[in-house]
């Protein structure tokens, strides 16, 4: 669920990362190691036993591809993203821990072009429709997509990840409208019926990854004096919220 830091510009299939160049790859693996637990519970959450097709739209370098294979050993799964840098270190992982023959790759930005992603039952959309330039469009291509009752799982941040406790939560970007949207309207409103919707708090003390993430998200909006500053603060923590839309298309799955 590699969605901290919300970087423009990467977000027409994928929407992750905050850093720019080899940053991006760096927070989207660490937010794949920090949230591991909370990405498993979500899945375990999800009113869905045992989906074969699953696609990951906005995949990222693999967050959300990974967990899903672990929680789902018999299903295969379409990673959608828009960043061939992306997937390519998406296989190079794939093929490290033996599951190339259970990933396939899509190259595409979805604003423009809309890839034959065949029938799943089971889409996870995490921190990826809210780059989207017409979310309710989006969502019909999706509600069209899913195999008839499947589900699609929405995951968003409520906002940028926060390090100290007096930093106020910050969802508003010009550049990204959607961000902290409340979905659950939107999904009735493209044929999905909501069977569920949960937010998660995800709060990380401090550790040595915790500090690295901190470092590249900080090191964006800080001159380096102040972020060392901030690095040693002792209450330096990852602080953040996400909420997940459950979503069915009706209808008797085959």
């Amino acid at each position: 669920m590699s969605e901290h830091g919300h970087g423009h510009g990467h977000g027409h299939g994928h929407g992750h990362g905050h850093g720019h160049g080899d940053d991006q790859a760096e927070v989207l693996d660490l937010d794949a190691e920090l949230l591991a637990d909370h990405t498993a519970a979500v899945i375990d959450w999800l009113p869905t036993s045992a989906p074969r097709h699953v696609v990951d739209l906005g995949s990222g370098t693999g967050a959300g591809t990974f967990a899903l294979l672990s929680h789902f050993p018999e299903a295969h799964i379409t990673a959608v993203d828009s960043s061939l840098d992306h997937l390519q270190r998406l296989r190079a992982k794939a093929g490290q821990r033996g599951l190339a023959d259970r990933i396939h790759t899509v190259l595409a930005d979805l604003d423009t072009d809309w890839p034959d992603l065949g029938t799943p039952d089971l889409i996870w959309a995490s921190a990826s429709l809210h780059h989207m330039a017409d979310p309710a469009h989006t969502l019909g291509r999706l509600h069209k997509t899913l195999a008839p009752g499947g589900l699609l799982a929405v995951v968003e941040l409520a906002g940028m990840p926060q390090f100290f406790p007096e930093q106020a939560p910050d969802a508003h970007d010009e550049r990204l409208p959607h961000r902290g949207a409340d979905w659950g309207p939107m999904l009735t409103e493209a044929g999905f019926t909501l069977e569920g919707e949960r937010t998660v708090t995800v709060h990380l003390e401090r550790s040595e990854k915790v500090e690295r993430y901190a470092r590249i998200v900080l090191g964006r909006q800080l001159e380096p004096e102040a972020l060392e500053a901030a690095l040693r603060r002792e209450d330096l923590a990852l602080r953040t919220e996400r909420t997940v839309w459950a979503a069915r298309k009706q209808g008797l799955a085959t």
